[in-house]
């Protein structure tokens, strides 16, 4: 409607007899002008937050009485008569044609779907907002005010100017829906354009009523307001709560949402207006508007529930994607149709429309013929032509309920039971077999879930979603072997999937393959090197090849990444502070001294910071490693002492014997009396426990050199009782030191 309004020669109009409303003003103000939008969006928020149950249910009960009632009022329209259907033949045949190709081709190739339903998610909002331009439009000229050509345009660059600034908000940084693809734009770009379209939004509508309203009351320019401000609600508003709260907008939620069920109530509203003086323009007496919504609700069960349903049971076809498939072809049919129709250019659209008198009779060919003999025969009043009538609509309103059964069992996520039924009702619908092996999962029964994410996978082998799902689900099952098979059939179909090398590699490790694992792990960072995850992983294989500076520069992006985005590895202390010292022994080796202990510095810091004894302790004794080799005895003997004061809480024998044999070590390389580091020694014998590992061997080994040094007398006697010797050894003074030659 924008881009055909916006064409429209300004008029002078005088005020109507009745006034600008079409059913009333109560009516045309709620629905027709959008004034319920901000309780009814309010209530749809708080519905959805306190029932999360009932709510998916209660909105695809109104989808079935508004949404698609809204779709087979333009079918009705374009269709219904001969010269309707003759008069915009390239839309209601060719189009329709090029769009049912276009849906075979989506059913046979899945990897269409997300440009197919991107464009109708985007295309949405703008059809939404040529309506309320064409209402806003139409009403002000049933008002009798007739806006300039400026002012027109101005309203009309400000709607736009609202449907940009909501697209934008789509298309800043990576998409939230796999289904929605998005342009990636920076935010630094489109946030100053979208507050500067907002700007423009409300400077535009003001200036336009302003200057509207010198010549014409507030009281006839009320409904364009309320249009203007239902415009600001349904696009501005979600844009500038994102901008000033940092929120995502939810583009299939708000597009394929609340939002349409708002317009769709909206356009039955004009359209049956429409419908009625159109059929009593061409001499029809008996118009029954309760008749005509029936019409549309079976009409629009026609358009999105059989197709699915058949395509699914009939040929096996994943019955989410190929609803998803009819939902958006038949969106953008509705767009493509709508266009064309709604012209107030048209002169029998602005008599309709426009004109509360305009009841003349109106020349047709056909009248409310059909437009072939069959159609002709099926609206005539014959006993066989009713009778057909009469089956379609209850078998039409009986699959709907059916279908709407099925949603509300399919939409018990924590029901296995319902879910069990729904999923026996149409076993190839993906959607109902993964929310059955998640409500499984949930209940401890990861073995169980592999029945409906194997089903999942099957319908829907095109979907890699689907098939990281059942990989994922036979992880929790135990089966790695299989994950990992399932794994790498996924990256070979796609092979830029970073998260799923990353999975792979862990696989790998599992069984063994520790070298594909780091290949598989480099892989992922090569593909996305912002991924904290795959940054670690790969340091940490490479530590363990004692590929020590290759580690490192891994854990220095690991720690980069982290820095940027803190709130997202706060469960990660313990990683981060192993990652910390790692880059510090690497430096520390590569005798970057002063880099080094800047860093174990640090390490201690944090680790003090957050609590994390054991790592604090280990820094200290690292650092007081590179304090003696710098030749700082008494720093590092206070670092040795500090380390061991807090070993003394923790209950990690085994850290702690490492910590007392290295400090016996430092005793004796700064020629400290034998008693000292022998009592070190023997308090690492007790607590390392086994003796036969690298660590025991090593402490008997030095526990026997610094016996033979005290004499076999004084070692007896130490074995006996060495808590004053270990007392004396952790309080030594720095002063006890000798200098090192």
């Amino acid at each position: 409607m924008m881009s055909n309004e916006a064409s429209l020669p300004a008029q002078t109009a005088a005020p109507m007899h009745g006034g600008p409303w079409i059913y009333g003003p109560w009516l045309d103000l709620i629905i027709g002008c959008g004034a319920w939008s901000a309780p009814f969006l309010l209530l749809s928020y708080f519905v959805a937050r306190d029932n999360p149950r009932i709510w998916p249910f209660a909105f695809y009960f109104l989808a079935l009485l508004f949404n698609y009632p809204h779709f087979m009022a333009t079918i009705y329209r374009a269709y219904h008569t001969r010269s309707e259907f003759a008069k915009y033949r390239v839309f209601t045949v060719h189009v329709t044609l090029l769009l049912v190709v276009a849906g075979i081709l989506v059913h046979a190739w899945y990897a269409l779907l997300p440009w197919l339903f991107t464009i109708y998610i985007c295309w949405s909002p703008w059809h939404y907002s040529g309506q309320n331009f064409g209402l806003l439009m139409m009403f002000a000229r049933r008002s009798g005010v007739a806006p300039t050509k400026t002012e027109r345009q101005l309203i009309w660059l400000a709607f736009a100017a609202s449907y940009l600034m909501l697209m934008l908000s789509f298309h800043t940084g990576a998409s939230n829906d796999f289904l929605v693809l998005s342009l990636g734009l920076p935010a630094k770009i489109t946030v100053p354009v979208r507050a500067a379209l907002a700007v423009f939004f409300g400077g535009a509508i003001l200036w336009s009523f302003g200057s509207m309203a010198k010549r014409s009351s507030w009281r006839s320019l009320l409904p364009s307001a309320i249009l203007s401000v239902t415009q600001f609600l349904w696009f501005l508003l979600p844009a500038i709560i994102e901008l000033t709260s940092g929120r995502d907008v939810q583009q299939t939620r708000y597009s394929s949402g609340i939002l349409a069920v708002l317009h769709s109530a909206q356009y039955l509203w004009i359209t049956s207006y429409y419908q009625e003086r159109e059929s009593r323009a061409l001499g029809a007496n008996a118009w029954s508007v309760s008749r005509y919504l029936v019409i549309l609700i079976a009409g629009g069960i026609a358009l999105f529930i059989p197709g699915p349903w058949i395509v699914s049971r009939a040929l096996h076809v994943d019955f989410a994607a190929s609803f998803l498939t009819f939902m958006a072809l038949v969106n953008i049919h509705h767009f493509i149709l709508d266009g064309a129709l709604w012209k107030l250019r048209d002169s029998k659209i602005a008599t309709l429309l426009l004109n509360p008198d305009g009841n003349q009779k109106q020349q047709t060919n056909t009248g409310k013929a059909g437009f072939l003999g069959a159609t002709r025969w099926l609206a005539g009043n014959s006993t066989g032509a009713r009778v057909l009538r009469i089956s379609a609509i209850v078998l039409l309103l009986t699959w709907g309920a059916f279908d709407q059964l099925h949603f509300f069992y399919s939409s018990r996520a924590d029901d296995t039971s319902a879910l069990t039924r729904a999923a026996a009702w149409n076993p190839d619908d993906s959607a109902v077999q993964i929310k059955l092996a998640r409500a499984e999962m949930n209940a401890g029964k990861p073995t169980e879930a592999l029945v409906p994410l194997r089903r999942a996978a099957e319908v829907n082998p095109a979907n890699i979603s689907l098939q990281k799902e059942y990989a994922q689900g036979l992880i929790a099952a135990g089966k790695t072997a299989e994950a990992y098979a399932e794994y790498q059939q996924i990256l070979r179909r796609d092979p830029k999937l970073a998260q799923g090398w990353i999975n792979l590699g862990l696989l790998a490790r599992q069984l063994g393959h520790k070298a594909e694992a780091a290949d598989d792990w480099q892989k992922a960072v090569d593909l996305s090197p912002e991924n904290a995850t795959s940054q670690l992983y790969l340091a940490e294989v490479l530590d363990q090849r004692s590929e020590i500076q290759a580690a490192a520069r891994h854990y220095r992006e690991y720690l980069k990444i982290v820095a940027t985005h803190q709130d997202e590895h706060k469960s990660e202390q313990a990683q981060i502070l192993s990652a910390l010292l790692k880059v510090a022994d690497a430096d520390a080796v590569a005798r970057r001294d002063s880099d080094a202990l800047v860093e174990y510095r640090g390490a201690l810091a944090n680790a003090e910071k957050s609590g994390e004894t054991a790592f604090a302790s280990l820094a200290l004794v690292h650092l007081a490693d590179l304090q003696e080799k710098q030749g700082d005895a008494a720093a590092a003997l206070d670092s040795y002492q500090r380390g061991l004061t807090l070993d003394q809480k923790l209950n990690e024998p085994e850290s702690t014997a490492v910590d007392w044999f290295n400090y016996g070590q430092f005793l004796r390389r700064q020629k400290q009396p034998g008693k000292l580091a022998l009592a070190c020694f023997l308090q690492a014998e007790k607590l390392a426990g086994d003796k036969t590992n690298e660590e025991g061997i090593a402490i008997e080994q030095a526990k026997r050199e610094v016996e033979a040094s005290v004499g076999t007398n004084a070692a007896a006697q130490l074995r006996k009782d060495f808590s004053q010797e270990l007392q004396d050894a952790l309080n030594l003074p720095p002063d006890k030191l000798k200098a090192r030659q």
